[in-house]
C-alpha cells in the first residue's frame, strides 16, 4: 500500500484539529459520493493549509519536491489541466500583440491563448508520416528558418510528444532558440513520464532535460494522478520571468483550487520517488513484450512496434503510445471490435486509427491481451488501411486572412463547407480527441478541408465546431 504523502498527512492532521466553519460545504462529514474518501481532507486556504497562489508552506514544499524529481528550476501545481498551464505559460512568454512561432498541430488551448493575447503567428507545419496519416516531428531546420524570418519572435511553441507519441528533437530546437535569445515552450501534456528516472528504461527526449524554458505536463494521462492535475515546469536559463508566470496563473487558474487534486500531485511525486525505478522497469517490460508479440502482423500496423518503421519523418517516438491502423476497416470499427469482442476500451478512434494509451499503472497482462486481440483481428482482416486523413493531420490549410483574435470578432454566417471554400473561417473545427484544430479562425477555407471533413464524417469521426450548428456547415466571416 502506498503511504500517504506529506501534504495528505498534514491536511488529515488539520482536519482533526478543528471543526470546519469554512468551505467546502460537505464539512468533511458528508461524503459527496459513496467511496469518495478524500472529502475528509478537502479544505480551503485556512491557516496551515497554505495557498496555491501565494505558496510558502506545505504547498511550496510539495512543489519543490516535484521540481527536484523532474529536474525543474521551479514547478507549479495546476488543477485546471495542461490547458491552464498553456494559457498562462504562453501569456507569460509572449506579450499582448507580439509575434510567435508555433507548430500548427498544437492543442486548441494554445490557439485560445493566441486568441486571447492577440498574437500574430508564424506557423510550422510538420511533415506527415504517410503510412499512418499523422504528423511527424518538427524539423530543427524549419525552426531555424522561421527564426530567421521572424527575428522579433517572442517565443517558439511546440508539442512533443504529440497525442500519437511523436517526439521532436527538442535539444536541437532549444539550442537554435537560445542562440537568438528566444524562449521555447513545450506542450508535453502527454509526456509527464519524461522525468530523469525514466531515462534508464529507454524513455528519451524529455523537454526539460533538453533545455526547454517552459514545459507543461499532465500527470493524469500516464502517471497515477487524478484527472485535471497538471504541472508547469520552469527550465533553467532565466528566459522566463517566474513572477510573470505566477501572475498569469492567478488569471487562468481558479482561486479555489481542489486540495484532493493537489494531494494527488504530491502523492504521485512521492510514489515515483519511492517506487519509480521498479514501475518504469515493469512498464518497459510490458511494452517490449507487446512489440515482440505484434511482429507477425500483416495487415494491421502499430506505429514503431513489431515490424513497423523506422519513419524518416519521426525523430523519436514515445513507446507508451500504441497507434494501430489497417485491416481494411476504420478506426471506430476497429475500436468497436476491441471493445465488444475483447473487452478493451481504447483511448481514441478517429479516421483510420485506434490509439491505446499505456501507463505505469497498467495490469501486467493488459498489453499481452491487446497484442493477442490485434493478432486475431489481423488474421481475419481483408486488406490494408482505408485511405483517409488521421485525426491530427491538417487538410491543406489556406493562408491566414487575419489574426484569430480579429476573425472571432467579425460578423459571421453559416454556409455549407463546399460553399465556404475561399472564404475566411470564423470558427475552430476539430476532432476531439486530440483537439488539434483542422480549421482555425482567420484561415482561408480550402477544398482540402471540405474533402477531409466529409471523409472524417464518413469514417464515423464527428467534428466539433465552435459556432456552426448546422451539419455540414462552417461559420465564415461576413462580407
Amino acid at each position: 500500500m502506498t503511504p500517504a504523502s506529506p501534504l495528505q498527512r498534514r491536511l488529515e492532521a488539520l482536519a482533526r484539529s478543528a471543526y470546519p466553519l469554512h468551505m467546502p460545504g460537505h464539512k468533511r462529514r458528508l461524503a459527496p459520493a459513496p467511496g469518495l474518501g478524500c472529502y475528509a481532507w478537502d479544505t480551503t486556504e485556512v491557516p496551515g493549509a497554505d495557498d496555491l497562489h501565494a505558496a510558502g508552506g506545505i504547498l511550496a514544499a510539495a512543489m519543490a519536491r516535484t521540481a527536484a524529481l523532474w529536474g525543474a528550476a521551479r514547478s507549479f501545481y495546476l488543477v485546471g489541466g495542461s490547458t491552464c498551464g498553456l494559457l498562462a505559460g504562453l501569456r507569460a512568454a509572449a506579450p499582448w500583440g507580439s509575434r510567435i512561432i508555433c507548430a500548427r498541430n498544437c492543442h486548441k488551448s494554445v490557439y485560445h491563448a493566441i486568441e486571447l493575447g492577440g498574437l500574430r503567428v508564424k506557423w510550422l507545419t510538420p511533415p506527415v508520416v504517410e503510412a499512418f496519416g499523422v504528423y511527424g516531428s518538427v524539423p530543427p531546420a524549419a525552426v531555424a528558418a522561421a527564426l530567421e524570418q521572424c527575428p522579433d519572435a517572442a517565443c517558439v511553441v511546440l508539442t512533443s510528444p504529440t497525442y500519437e507519441g511523436v517526439l521532436s528533437d527538442i535539444a536541437a530546437i532549444a539550442r537554435l532558440c537560445h542562440a537568438r535569445g528566444v524562449p521555447l515552450l513545450v506542450d508535453e501534456a502527454h509526456g509527464a513520464h519524461y522525468l530523469p528516472l525514466a531515462q534508464a528504461h529507454g524513455w528519451r527526449g524529455g523537454a526539460l532535460a533538453a533545455g526547454a524554458d517552459l514545459v507543461v505536463q499532465s500527470p493524469h494521462k500516464t502517471l497515477p494522478s487524478l484527472t485535471q492535475t497538471a504541472l508547469l515546469h520552469l527550465g533553467a536559463g532565466g528566459r522566463i520571468d517566474p513572477d510573470e508566470v505566477e501572475r498569469q496563473l492567478d488569471v487562468f487558474e481558479t482561486s479555489s483550487p481542489s486540495y484532493p487534486l493537489l494531494v494527488s500531485l504530491d502523492g504521485c511525486t512521492a510514489l515515483l520517488a519511492a517506487q519509480g525505478d521498479a514501475l518504469f522497469a515493469a512498464w518497459r517490460r510490458r511494452l517490449d513484450r507487446f512489440s515482440a508479440a505484434v511482429r507477425p502482423l500483416r495487415r494491421l500496423r502499430v506505429l514503431g512496434c513489431g515490424a513497423d518503421g523506422p519513419h524518416p519523418e519521426i525523430f523519436a517516438r514515445d513507446p507508451g503510445k500504441l497507434l494501430a491502423a489497417g485491416g481494411g476497416c476504420t478506426g471506430p470499427a476497429l475500436a468497436r471490435r476491441l471493445r465488444q469482442d475483447y473487452g478493451l476500451e481504447t483511448e481514441m478512434a478517429c479516421g483510420p486509427h485506434v490509439l491505446a494509451m499505456t501507463s505505469v499503472a497498467d495490469a501486467d497482462d493488459a498489453l499481452d491481451r491487446l497484442a493477442a486481440a490485434l493478432l486475431a483481428l489481423d488474421a481475419e482482416a481483408p486488406g490494408p488501411a482505408p485511405a483517409g486523413p488521421g485525426p491530427a493531420v491538417l487538410p491543406g490549410p489556406g493562408p491566414a486572412a487575419c489574426t484569430i483574435a480579429e476573425a472571432v470578432r467579425r460578423p459571421r454566417a453559416e454556409c455549407p463547407a463546399a460553399a465556404a471554400v475561399g472564404r475566411t473561417a470564423a470558427e475552430y473545427v476539430w476532432a476531439y480527441p486530440p483537439g488539434v484544430p483542422l480549421l482555425a479562425p482567420g484561415e482561408t477555407v480550402t477544398p482540402d478541408f471540405a474533402a477531409a471533413a466529409a471523409a472524417l464524417a464518413a469514417a464515423g469521426t464527428p467534428l466539433r465546431h465552435t459556432c456552426a450548428r448546422t451539419p455540414g456547415c462552417v461559420a465564415v466571416c461576413g462580407e
